[in-house]
């Protein structure tokens, strides 16, 4: 089991971000960037794993979330403010450049960290969120929906009229989400009982009509759901981060789409470094199986590999083991400068006369 240790940085006068880091200082460096809502503990099954075959390996609370700077401004939670963050972050690791592993909003952000600072990645995972979609705001997302199972008649937003709930009742979604954060968090966190139903609306196509979790009048307590996917320790520690910050800085996220838009959409967006997006099966929110969301992804990637993992959107929870295989592999084939052996010692392979 790697060392975890605990560091902040400090950046734009007064915000800070802490992050988690494992595995010897001068190893090639990787970072895991989380979405919502998650903290950097989250990712301790890849923190491990990349850290005992010599990575250096880093996950920060990103702004809003755990230790980092929570403030109740809408601003700190844009793009541009994010990516500024990101930045502080990598210089706060004495490098230039690293691989950066996002999820879910995770993965808007080391895209938009890929299309303003190219130079600052050496290869880009996308996990359940193409490169290329969300952070482009509604225009990046929204043309995919897949209008034979939502009509644009019924459902404008397709299965992201969640996303509108936000900017229409923000205050009112946050106070539903705080009435148990605690219960809410392990709820999101269970395992799938079953594969889904690719076939029918989901649930989140109809928040605005219904409420959360169908019109639950507050999340279901801690005592109504089984056992969440993350180890009891992490998840505990995740709760805790959760239950001290509450929703409105994490969710804050959604407010900005036109900011980002313009932010990211007049940049050079097509990509040469290597790059992976991990499909996560059973995301039917998040689909990138029947939908076109892959499209800007694969037309933009010169270098792109697919990986398919049959879970739900939080795979590297569900399935840390081949997340962290398919990451692997990755990086050994496409970026072999990048593996501890090759970058200690400058590793060689001699072909046979036969």
């Amino acid at each position: 089991m790697a060392t975890i240790t605990d560091h902040e940085v400090v950046y734009a006068g007064n915000k800070k971000i802490h992050y988690l880091a494992a595995g010897p200082v001068n190893g090639p460096l990787i970072l895991f960037i989380h979405g919502w809502p998650s903290t950097a503990i989250t990712w301790k099954a890849q923190l491990d794993a990349f850290a005992a075959v010599g990575f250096r390996a880093i996950a920060p609370d990103m702004p809003g979330y755990g230790q980092s700077t929570a403030r109740r401004v809408a601003d700190d939670y844009c793009q541009e403010a994010l990516v500024e963050g990101m930045m502080a972050l990598l210089a706060d690791t004495g490098r230039k450049a690293a691989i950066w592993v996002g999820h879910d909003w995770g993965s808007g952000v080391t895209s938009s960290v890929a299309v303003q600072h190219p130079e600052a990645v050496k290869a880009l995972v996308s996990i359940c969120v193409p490169y290329s979609t969300i952070e482009l705001g509604w225009g990046g997302f929204l043309p995919s929906v897949n209008r034979e199972i939502y009509p644009a008649d019924e459902y404008e937003h397709g299965q992201w009229d969640y996303m509108k709930m936000y900017e229409e009742n923000f205050e009112k979604t946050i106070k539903w989400f705080d009435s148990d954060v605690a219960g809410f968090c392990k709820a999101i966190m269970q395992r799938p009982a079953s594969a889904p139903n690719r076939s029918a609306p989901v649930m989140m196509s109809t928040v605005r009509k219904n409420g959360w979790l169908g019109g639950l009048p507050k999340p279901p307590s801690e005592d109504m759901t089984g056992p969440p996917m993350l180890p009891a320790d992490v998840f505990d520690s995740f709760s805790k981060d959760m239950q001290r910050t509450g929703f409105w800085t994490g969710s804050a996220y959604y407010l900005h789409h036109k900011r980002n838009a313009e932010y990211n959409g007049n940049q050079e967006r097509r990509l040469k470094q290597p790059v992976l997006f991990i499909h996560a099966l059973w995301d039917l929110v998040c689909d990138t199986k029947t939908t076109r969301l892959m499209e800007p992804m694969r037309e933009l990637c010169s270098n792109l590999t697919e990986v398919t993992i049959e879970a739900a959107h939080f795979v590297q929870f569900e399935k840390p083991s081949e997340v962290n295989a398919a990451l692997f592999r990755f990086i050994l084939e496409a970026l072999p400068s990048e593996w501890p052996g090759f970058w200690e010692s400058g590793y060689t392979k001699n072909k046979s006369d036969s």
